[in-house]
């Protein structure tokens, strides 16, 4: 999608950090945005800022760990607007860092309710409407540094979440139809309010992250990238993938025999 002029774009999420960047940048590129997430006074505070800026902004007060607020949140912004072009899958939380021997289960369940079901049912609310409505659209979930490799010291909770909205979103852009890209979003250390102020200084400023991002959703990038240095910590993990085939499963003549994506293409060719 080259063009946002006058493209509704939606974002779970949007009154703060990430989610509120890009709605600054998808404004400055015409758009229409709708910001969601559970605090009144920030999406309040939020929209009067991109007003302020000339975008034409609204909001929709929205828990996503809860459908029937997602089916809300649909509902609204296509009787306002007739149509939704992008959805920035971007709501998340933190939850206190513990490692998996001593991380409360309702904590587990905390944090998975918003970070991955949360973008489970937007996608699948808003994707079912937009392969109705027809149009080229994009589905971009926020994923993060942490759906490849582990940078944060026992945030094994909030890595697992991170790992899910990978899988689930290769698995939808597989499912959707030619004319919807999807996408994962892979921020890197970020500053914003998900971090303590003195840890967020030290983190890419939010603007910037956007500004990088914005021309990879435009051009319907697969895998939406930021901080160049965290090829090195994928490289690693790849490296020891490979390794381990290599030397236990190397590749040999007729090794497809068992796989799976090549038996399910032979069954419907």
């Amino acid at each position: 999608m080259k063009d946002f002029k006058d493209k509704t774009v939606v974002i779970t999420g949007g009154a703060t950090g990430i989610g509120f960047a890009l709605a600054k940048a998808f404004g400055a590129d015409g758009a229409r945005i709708v910001i969601a997430e559970p605090r009144l006074n920030r999406l309040e505070q939020s929209v009067a800022a991109l007003s302020d800026l000339g975008v034409d902004a609204s909001y929709c007060q929205c828990d996503v760990a809860d459908p029937e607020r997602v089916r809300t949140l649909a509902d609204y912004v296509w009787n306002e607007n007739g149509r939704v072009d992008v959805l920035i899958n971007n709501a998340g939380i933190k939850v206190p860092n513990h490692p998996v021997t001593d991380l409360p289960l309702e904590e587990l369940h905390k944090i998975f309710s918003v970070n991955f079901f949360g973008q489970w049912h937007a996608a699948s609310i808003f994707g079912k409407r937009m392969i109705e409505q027809g149009t080229p659209a994009s589905i971009y979930n926020v994923g993060s540094e942490l759906s490849f490799f582990s940078s944060v010291p026992n945030a094994t909770a909030y890595m697992a979440t991170k790992h899910a909205i990978l899988g689930m979103t290769e698995g939808l852009r597989e499912e959707m139809p030619e004319f919807i890209d999807v996408g994962l979003i892979v921020p890197g250390f970020v500053g914003t309010e998900m971090h303590t102020a003195e840890a967020a200084a030290m983190g890419m400023n939010a603007d910037q992250f956007a500004a990088l991002v914005m021309p990879q959703i435009s051009a319907g990038e697969r895998f939406v990238v930021s901080h160049a240095f965290n090829i090195e910590h994928i490289n690693a993990r790849f490296d020891a993938i490979s390794n381990a085939y290599s030397s236990y499963a190397p590749r040999y003549e007729g090794d497809d025999a068992y796989d799976v994506k090549t038996l399910i293409g032979r069954q419907r060719s």
